[in-house]
C-alpha cells in the first residue's frame, strides 16, 4: 500500500502571517530556503567576529552575576561528577564503573580509586572553601587547604556506614515493589538507587559545611532520575521512591524510618518569610517533618513547616497537606464524580 500525503486546506487551519513566517510545510520550507534573499556576509570573521567579541565584553560587565573570570576558586563540575561516578563504584564495585572487578583484583582496584578519589575531591573541596572564604575576607591559603583535607578523610571513612543504609533502602525497595525481580535489578536500574545514594554522599558534605559541591552531586542526579533530593534533607534508613520522576524533597525535610513514596511527591515550602529589605529570610525550618513507617502517594503535596507527619500514616495521591497530622491516620480525598454516558451511533 503506498501513502498519499494530504495536503491541509484553508478549511482545515485558517493561517495568519505568522503561519506563513515560521511554517514547518515542507513544500515552504523549499521554497523559502530557493528564494532567500538575504545573503551571507562574505567577511563576517574578519568584521563582525571581533565586533562581537567587543559586545559580549561590555555585555560581561553590564550583566554580572553570570560569569566567574577567575575561575581558579570555583570547583571543577565536570571533576566532580567523576569523583561521584567513582564513589558508586566503590560503594556498589562489580555493579558501576568501568573497571571490571574481581575478588582478585578488588583491593587493588578499590585502594587505587580511592586514593584517586582523595586527591582529586581534596582540591575541589580547597576550591569550595577558598571561593566562599574570600567573600568574606582573606584568610591563610593553608586553611581552607587543611579543612579540605579533614572533609575528604572523613567523608571516605564514612563510605562503610554510608553502605550499610544503602542496603536498608535496596532492601526496602526489592520488599516493597511486587515488580522488582531481584536485588540486582533494584541495584542496577532503579532510578531511586542511584538518587539516594547520591544523596547520602552529598549529605555527608552538606553537614561538614562545603559550599556548591554537594548541589553539583544532587542536581546532576536530579537531571539524570527526576528526582530532587537536597544534601540538606535529613533521610532516615530503609527509604523507598516508587518510580521516582518529579518526587522533590527539600532542604530542610525530617524524613523518618521505613518511609516510602512514589511520583510526584512533593515536599516543599508553603511561603518565605523576608525580612525588612524585602530579601527571603533564609537558613529557618521550612518544609515539613515525616515520621517512621508512612506511605505517601503519587502526587501528594506537603509544604511547610507545619505539616508534621506522625508514625504509621498513609497519604493518597494528590493530597494536598499544610499542617500536623496525626499518628495511625489514614488521609484521602473524595474521589471526583464521574459522569457516563453512552454515545449514540459511535459518537
Amino acid at each position: 500500500m503506498t501513502s498519499k500525503s494530504i495536503k491541509p486546506t484553508s478549511k482545515d487551519k485558517p493561517t495568519s502571517s505568522a503561519d506563513e513566517a515560521y511554517s514547518w510545510n515542507p513544500e515552504k520550507m523549499l521554497d523559502k530556503l530557493m528564494t532567500c534573499e538575504v545573503k551571507p556576509v562574505s567577511n563576517w570573521v574578519e568584521i563582525g567576529l571581533p565586533k562581537l567579541v567587543d559586545d559580549m565584553i561590555k555585555n560581561y560587565q553590564t550583566y554580572g552575576g553570570m560569569d566567574h573570570l577567575e575561575g581558579k576558586d570555583l570547583p571543577s563540575k565536570k571533576i566532580v561528577i567523576e569523583v561521584l561516578e567513582d564513589l558508586l563504584t566503590v560503594i556498589f564495585p562489580g555493579y558501576l564503573g568501568k573497571t571490571e572487578i574481581t575478588k582478585s583484583n578488588v583491593k587493588y582496584v578499590i585502594g587505587n580509586t580511592l586514593n584517586s578519589i582523595q586527591s582529586r575531591l581534596m582540591v575541589e573541596v580547597d576550591k569550595s572553601f577558598k571561593h566562599i572564604c574570600r567573600k568574606i575576607k582573606e584568610c591563610p591559603e593553608d586553611v581552607c587547604h587543611a579543612q579540605a583535607e579533614i572533609v575528604v578523610k572523613e567523608l571516605l571513612e564514612k563510605i562503610p556506614e554510608i553502605r550499610q543504609v544503602l542496603g536498608g533502602d535496596i532492601e526496602a525497595a526489592y520488599g516493597g515493589d511486587p515488580a522488582a525481580v531481584s536485588a540486582e535489578e533494584v541495584i542496577l536500574s532503579y532510578p531511586c538507587v542511584l538518587a539516594i545514594t547520591t544523596y547520602r554522599i552529598a549529605h555527608e558534605l552538606y553537614l561538614r559545611g562545603v559550599p556548591l559541591i554537594p548541589r553539583i552531586m544532587s542536581e546532576h542526579v536530579h537531571s539524570l532520575t527526576g528526582i530532587d533530593i537536597h544534601p540538606g534533607a535529613r533521610i532516615g534508613k530503609n527509604f523507598f521512591i516508587d518510580h521516582g520522576t518529579g518526587v522533590v524533597i527539600g532542604e530542610t525535610t525530617e524524613i523518618g524510618n521505613n518511609v516510602k513514596m512514589y511520583q510526584g511527591v512533593t515536599l516543599g515550602a508553603l511561603s518565605f518569610p523576608k525580612d525588612e529589605k524585602g530579601h527571603i529570610i533564609k537558613g529557618r525550618k521550612r518544609h515539613p517533618t515525616i515520621g517512621n513507617n508512612v506511605v505517601i502517594y503519587s502526587g501528594a503535596t506537603l509544604l511547610g513547616a507545619d505539616a508534621v507527619i506522625g508514625d504509621n500514616v498513609v497519604i493518597g495521591g494528590n493530597v494536598w497537606i499544610t499542617s500536623p497530622v496525626p499518628s495511625n491516620t489514614r488521609i484521602t480525598i473524595s474521589p471526583p464524580e464521574q459522569n457516563i454516558r453512552k454515545e449514540r451511533n459511535g459518537h
